[in-house]
C-alpha cells in the first residue's frame, strides 16, 4: 500500500528529494489549455494509475469541484475549469489523501507519493458497501425465524433473502448509506455506554427518524440485529479490514465528475431533474430542480452555468395541511440535538420536465380526505368503477418562465410520475401501496383547466378466466383465483413507465418477492383496462439465477423492460416476447414467465459467509439512457449503487458493468438519474448524466454537519487526457 503524504511541485519547481527516483523512468508530458489543470501522479516505484485528482473551489457563488482519473502513466487533465483558485489533491484506493495544493487553471501540478502509514488509514477511503459487507448475517438455515423465544428473528421472516432485503433498500438503506464512517462507528457525541449493543440501540432512536429506525429494527428482530451491528462495529474498532476495492479501469478512467452544492444543510433532496426524458435536449444548459420530500416546502434550483443555487417556495391549496413527517424527537440527535429539522408539508417527491420546460411534481396540496367527486356515488367514470376515499399526495406544476405554481388535485395518491409518448402528453403516476394507478391528460387539462375530467384511474384486474376481456365482476385480492372470474390484485406501483412500442404502462411492485405489472389500456380505459403480473424468478429451481424485489423501472427503445432488483442486488431485463406459456388464465399470476427474465448481478462484495455476488450492494433506482446522453451508446441501463458511491452502467451486449464512481465527497447516494444533451455538436462536452445526493442524512456525507446536498454531473471523455 502507498500513500500521498507528500511533495507537490507546481509548474517547473523541482523536488530534489524524489527527482532521482524517476531519472530512468520518464513520463510523457501533459498538454493543457489555459482553463485546465494537469500533471502527473507518481508513486515510489511507478506511476499511480487509476487514482483520482480532485480540484475544489469556494470562489464561485456555490462550492464547486471537478474530479478526474489518472491514465496508465499516472497523467491527468482536469478540463474546462471556471476561473478560480483551487485546492487540488489526490485520492486513490491503496493511498491516503495527499496534502492539498493551491493551483489555478493553466497550471501544471505534479504529485509525488510516499508510503502509506498503515492499511487502516488507506481503508478509510473505501466505498461504504465494502465495509458493510463485513456484517455477519444470519445463515440460511436459521429461517424461517423462530421469534423472541427462539433465534430472535421474527417468525414472519421466512427466508434469508427476505431478511437481507430488509437490511438493504427495503430497510436501512432506503434512507441513507450504510457502511460509511458515520454508520460503521459510534459517534462520540452520542454519549458513553456500557456496551456497543446499547450504543446502537440509542443511536437508532435518535432524531426525527428515531421511531422509523426503531420500527425497521423490529422487522428483522431488534435484539438479534443489535447484536449483529454491535459485533460489526467492534470488529472494525479492533482493526478488522474490508476487502480492497478495485481502482478504475478502462472506460472508467475517462470519467469526469463535477459537483455543485445547493439547497440547505438540514434538508435532503429526494430527486432532481434536468430535462424531458422523451426529448433530452429540452432545457439545454438550463437549471436543475430538486425535490426535498418531507424536509422542506421549497423547490431547490441549481444553475450549472452560472454556478448559482436558489429556491422557490411551494404552496398548498388548503391551510389545514399538516406536517408530512413526525414533529417529535424520540431521543436527541448527536448532530442536531432536539431540533426539528424536517418541517415540510408538501412532501414534494419526484420532479419531471415536460416539453415546454415546466416541472411537474408529485406533492401534497390538501388534506387526505377526497372530495365527493372521487367517492362512491360520483358520476366520474373512474369513480363509478372504483371509488376512492383518500389521496395522501397530489400534483403541482412549476413554470419557470412565469415563476408560478399550478396545483392539481387527484383522487389517487401520487408517488413517481412519467410522461407518455402520446398526443395527450398523458402523465402517469405510481401509487406505492395503493389500489390503483392514475393518469392526467395534460393536454385536456391545459385546454379546459378542469382537473376532474382530465384524470382517471384504474384498479389492477387480471384476466384469470382467460376470456380476453375485463369483466364487471371479479374476486377480491384476498380471495383465491376463480377460473370463472377475473381477479383484482393489490399491486400498487412503486415506479412507472410507458412502453413506447405498444403504449402499455408498466410498474414495479417493491414488496417481497415483488413483481412488475403490465397495464393494457384497451379502447376505453378504465373499463377495458387489464393487468398482467410477472414476478422475478424466485424459489424456482428451474432457473439458474434467483432474484427479488423490483424497485425502479424503465424501458429501452426496443420495448425491453429494465428494473433493479434491490433485494437480490441485480439489474434485470424482462422481455415479454420471450414468454412461451399462456399470458392470461388462472395460472398467469406471477411465476409463469421465468424465461422472460435476464439477471445481471451487480458488482461489489458479498456479505460475510454468503456466496451470491454483490449481496452487500444496495440499489435504490435505475434509469435507461435511451438516447446516448452519456456516451456509452443508446439503451444503456444504469443502476444506482447506493452503497458504492457510484452509478453502475451495464453494456447489455457483453453483460459487463462500467462503474461510475464518485470518490469525493464520500457518501454519494442518489435516488434518481437522468441524462441531458446540451450541445450534440460538441461531443462529450455537450452530454452528461445528472444525479442529486438523496441521502436523508446529508451530515453523513464527507464533511459532516454543515455539508450541503450536491448535484453531480457525469461525463465520459474519449480518453483520460481529453480536454
Amino acid at each position: 500500500m502507498r500513500s500521498l503524504i507528500g511533495i507537490v511541485k507546481i509548474c517547473t519547481v523541482l523536488i530534489i528529494s524524489v527527482s532521482v527516483i524517476y531519472a530512468n523512468q520518464p513520463i510523457a508530458s501533459v498538454s493543457i489549455d489555459n482553463n485546465d489543470i494537469g500533471g502527473t501522479v507518481k508513486g515510489p516505484n511507478e506511476p499511480e494509475a487509476g487514482v483520482w485528482v480532485i480540484a475544489e473551489t469556494t470562489d464561485l457563488p456555490t462550492k464547486f469541484s471537478r474530479v478526474v482519473v489518472t491514465d496508465n502513466d499516472g497523467r491527468y487533465v482536469i478540463p474546462d475549469l471556471p476561473k478560480a483558485s483551487y485546492n487540488v489533491w489526490v485520492r486513490g484506493y491503496g493511498l491516503i489523501d495527499s496534502p492539498k495544493s493551491r493551483a489555478s487553471p493553466g497550471q501544471l501540478l505534479d504529485f509525488d507519493i510516499l508510503s502509506v502509514p498503515d492499511m487502516m488509514s488507506a481503508a478509510q477511503y473505501y466505498p461504504a458497501n465494502f465495509w458493510y459487507s463485513m456484517i455477519n448475517v444470519p445463515e440460511a438455515n436459521e429461517f424461517p425465524g423462530t421469534g423472541l423465544q427462539g433465534n430472535g428473528i421474527p417468525q414472519n421472516v421466512k427466508t434469508q433473502a427476505q431478511w437481507l432485503d430488509r437490511l438493504k433498500t427495503s430497510g436501512c438503506q432506503v434512507c441513507h448509506q450504510m457502511g460509511n464512517l458515520a454508520t460503521r462507528e459510534i459517534p462520540k457525541l452520542l454519549g458513553t455506554f456500557d456496551s456497543t449493543i446499547n450504543a446502537w440501540k440509542r443511536r437508532l432512536e435518535s432524531g426525527q427518524a428515531g421511531s422509523g429506525m426503531a420500527g425497521m429494527l423490529r422487522s428483522i428482530g431488534s435484539q438479534r440485529a443489535l447484536e449483529m451491528f454491535a459485533d460489526w462495529t467492534d470488529r472494525i474498532a479492533d482493526g478488522e479490514l474490508p476487502p480492497v476495492p478495485p481502482r478504475p479501469e478502462g472506460l472508467e478512467r475517462n470519467l469526469v465528475i463535477t459537483n455543485w452544492d445547493y439547497a440547505e444543510p438540514h434538508v435532503y433532496i429526494h430527486d432532481a431533474i434536468s430535462t424531458d426524458k422523451r426529448e433530452p435536449t429540452v432545457n439545454a444548459n438550463g437549471p436543475l430542480y430538486g425535490a426535498p420530500e418531507v424536509s422542506a416546502d421549497k423547490l431547490y434550483i441549481l444553475d450549472p452555468i452560472r454556478h448559482t443555487a436558489s429556491e422557490v417556495l411551494i404552496p398548498v391549496r388548503d391551510n389545514d395541511v399538516t406536517f408530512a413527517h413526525s414533529q417529535t424527537v424520540r431521543q436527541s440527535s448527536p448532530y442536531w440535538g432536539n431540533e426539528l429539522i424536517w418541517k415540510g408539508k408538501t412532501s414534494t417527491h419526484s420532479p419531471m420536465f415536460d416539453r415546454q420546460g415546466r416541472i411537474w411534481n408529485t406533492a401534497i396540496i390538501r388534506s387526505p380526505n377526497n372530495p365527493k367527486w372521487c367517492k362512491e356515488g360520483s358520476d366520474h367514470s373512474s369513480a363509478k368503477l372504483f371509488p376512492l376515499e383518500r389521496s395522501s399526495r397530489q400534483v403541482n406544476m412549476y413554470d419557470p418562465k412565469k415563476q408560478q405554481f399550478e396545483l392539481i388535485d387527484t383522487c389517487f395518491m401520487t408517488h413517481h410520475l412519467q410522461f407518455a409518448n402520446d398526443a395527450n402528453d398523458t402523465l402517469w403516476f405510481s401509487s406505492v401501496g395503493g389500489d390503483v394507478v392514475g393518469w392526467l391528460n395534460t393536454k385536456m387539462y391545459e385546454e379546459t383547466q378542469d382537473e376532474q375530467i382530465s384524470q382517471g384511474w384504474t384498479a389492477f384486474i387480471v384476466d384469470t378466466n382467460g376470456n380476453g376481456k375485463r369483466d364487471t365482476e371479479y374476486v377480491k385480492p384476498t380471495d383465491e383465483v376463480d377460473p370463472n372470474k377475473d381477479k383484482r390484485f393489490n399491486v400498487g406501483f412503486y415506479s412507472i413507465i410507458e412502453n413506447p412500442i405498444d403504449q402499455t404502462i408498466w410498474g414495479s411492485v417493491n414488496s417481497f418477492p415483488g413483481a412488475i405489472v403490465r397495464l393494457i389500456l384497451g379502447s376505453n380505459p378504465p373499463e377495458t383496462t387489464l393487468a398482467e403480473i410477472f414476478e422475478p424468478p424466485f424459489n424456482n429451481l428451474d432457473v439458474p439465477e434467483q432474484g427479488y424485489v423490483p424497485r425502479g423501472i424503465d424501458v429501452d427503445r426496443n420495448g425491453v423492460i429494465w428494473t433493479n432488483l434491490s433485494g437480490s442486488s441485480h439489474l434485470a431485463s424482462f422481455d415479454r416476447r420471450k414468454c412461451t406459456g399462456p399470458l392470461n388464465g388462472p395460472t398467469a399470476t406471477g411465476q409463469h414467465c421465468p424465461e422472460g427474465w435476464t439477471l445481471y448481478p451487480l458488482p461489489g462484495p458479498q456479505f460475510k459467509g454468503m456466496t451470491n455476488i454483490g449481496s452487500a450492494t444496495a440499489t435504490y433506482y435505475l434509469w435507461v439512457d435511451q438516447f446516448n446522453t452519456f456516451g456509452l451508446g443508446e439503451n444503456i441501463p444504469i443502476a444506482i449503487g447506493n452503497g458504492s458511491d457510484s452509478l453502475l452502467a451495464l453494456n447489455p451486449s457483453t453483460g459487463k458493468f462500467v462503474i461510475l464512481r464518485v470518490p469525493y465527497p464520500m457518501g454519494f447516494y442518489a435516488k434518481g438519474i437522468d441524462g441531458r444533451i446540451d450541445a450534440p455538436e460538441t461531443g462529450w462536452k455537450g452530454r452528461g448524466l445528472w444525479a442529486s445526493s438523496g441521502t436523508r442524512a446529508t451530515w453523513h456525507i464527507e464533511g459532516g454537519k454543515g455539508t450541503h446536498p450536491k448535484i453531480t454531473k457525469f461525463q465520459l471523455r474519449p480518453d483520460p487526457l481529453s480536454k
